[in-house]
């Protein structure tokens, strides 16, 4: 039987390749789709870190089809990421302090929960519902590949 690889946030060189591709986001980046802009994108996957480690609640959906198997594994591990899904509300709340400042932030925040261990079970997300520490830093790495890549980094 042939195993899946993923990439996780916890491994050192996708972490540092995503902190080397958060340097290419500057005041002029463009999103190649969507409506934020580079501010706003940074903001947003920093607050879906603090989501990841507790420190940001949201509120779950029930009865969500992405709770379950076998569609909650082929989101995480197998079907592409897909453009314009509507996300937590509360992930979009932060207020921007300059594209410079929500880098660092975002960037900081990448160093911390790359650098906690993995938890048995992580926080409950609000689509997917219960997951464990490793399909959270799969999620962090996949969120985050996939809004750097919506403005080209």
């Amino acid at each position: 039987m042939r195993v899946l690889y993923v990439r996780t946030l916890h491994e050192p060189a996708v972490r540092d390749e995503i902190l080397r591709r958060l340097d290419a986001i500057g005041p002029e980046s463009r999103p190649r789709w969507g409506r934020m802009n580079a501010a706003q994108m940074l903001c947003h996957v920093g607050s879906s870190i603090e989501m990841a480690m507790g420190a940001r609640p949201c509120v779950a959906r029930r009865r969500q089809p992405l709770r379950y198997f076998p569609l909650k594994q082929l989101v995480l591990y197998v079907l592409p990421w897909p453009k314009g899904v509507p996300t937590a509300p509360e992930l979009l709340t932060t207020p921007s302090d300059g594209v410079e400042a929500d880098r660092t932030r975002a960037k900081e925040l990448v160093l911390r929960f790359a650098a906690s261990p993995i938890p048995r079970v992580g926080p409950e997300h609000p689509a997917f519902g219960v997951m464990s520490g490793r399909q959270w830093s799969i999620l962090q790495y996949r969120h985050l590949d996939h809004h750097l890549c919506q403005f080209g980094a």
